[in-house]
């Protein structure tokens, strides 16, 4: 067995303590109590030293305290900096004389005729350029519009001059019409036009050549706000010189300072030739032609994304022979196709 210590019996002079105080001298608590603390303290001690003791007779002087100055906010006046003023950019011009547009041989093909009679095609492209001209008000890249489609054949330049003409209708636009499919241009055929006021080429001649002027390439037609830039020399490289420097410059400097004129790219089909893909960059829109019982839908989604460059793409049905709701436009003016 454990050896244990005997319970201390209370003395005689512990017989009056309470319980804490013998456990306290049992268990030696008192090393745990307090310090007794003394009743007069020790005055604080100042941290910026003593005060020196005045000469007996002579009374300490006042401590003066310094006034507290607040001082003003500080009004410095910040000169904001001039606006730089720019100097307006002249818009580019077209003086060549103008050539006379064949408006019999538009009609033979199936175009819209200038002062000609309303037809069904005429209000449709008007809507056309209705959604064209008021997304051309929001971004000023919007005014250059490609018009594509995936494959040949599907209307692309039908679609393209039709809408120049429609454009040209307006009171307070002028439209560019620009062949851009240097492989096998058309417009000028399509218009009836020589091109022999053009000396100076088309847009590849401009922008290969830093000396030729675009504005020398654009011919002026007998339609009012009507021009024509032809596609120019073709090359082995035409959709390098689209990707570069030059060709963005060139191409914005078609619409600086003209926000009322309109440029129209008729370009290759996408999924034939590259250049519709590298002028996609420089649009703010694009408008894709289908033709309808031929288009397939994968050479659709196939040519939205080759022209994804361009966040902007409007789908056109072309030759299309039903409407769902009747619609036909050019009945109630007492003409119709």
């Amino acid at each position: 067995m454990t050896e244990q210590s005997k319970i201390r019996v209370p003395s005689k002079a512990t017989k009056g303590e309470s319980l804490l105080e013998r456990a306290s001298g049992a268990f030696s608590l008192d090393a745990l109590a307090r310090p007794p603390v003394p009743k007069d303290l020790a005055p604080p001690v100042l941290k910026r030293g003593k005060a020196r003791k005045a000469p007996e007779g002579i009374a300490p002087a006042p401590v003066e305290e310094a006034p507290v100055q607040f001082s003003a906010p500080s009004q410095e006046v910040h000169a904001e900096p001039a606006p730089v003023q720019t100097a307006p950019v002249e818009p580019m011009r077209f003086d060549a004389p103008a050539e006379e547009v064949d408006l019999a041989k538009l009609a033979e093909q199936g175009f819209i005729v200038p002062g000609g009679a309303v037809t069904t095609l005429l209000e449709e492209f008007r809507i056309v350029k209705r959604a064209v001209l008021e997304a051309a008000r929001k971004s000023s890249k919007a005014q250059r519009v490609l018009i594509s489609s995936p494959l040949p054949g599907e209307g692309k330049t039908f679609c393209a001059t039709n809408l120049a003409l429609a454009i040209a209708g307006e009171k307070d636009s002028e439209v560019l019409l620009v062949d851009a499919d240097f492989a096998k241009p058309s417009v000028l055929s399509v218009l009836g036009l020589s091109g022999g006021a053009n000396r100076s080429g088309g847009l590849m001649d401009a922008l290969t050549d830093p000396s030729v002027q675009i504005e020398k390439c654009v011919v002026r037609t007998d339609i009012a706000g009507l021009y024509v830039l032809p596609a120019g020399t073709s090359t082995t490289s035409d959709s390098e010189y689209l990707n570069s420097r030059r060709t963005a410059e060139v191409l914005d400097r078609l619409t600086q300072g003209a926000p009322n004129r309109m440029v129209i790219f008729d370009s290759p089909p996408a999924l034939a030739a590259s250049p519709a893909a590298e002028l996609a960059k420089h649009v703010g829109q694009t408008v894709l032609v289908a033709r309808a019982d031929m288009t397939g839908r994968s050479a659709m989604e196939d040519a939205l994304q080759l022209l994804g460059s361009c966040r902007d793409i409007k789908l056109l049905l072309n030759d299309a022979r039903f409407s769902p709701s009747g619609r036909r436009f050019g009945a109630y003016y007492g003409y119709g196709e």
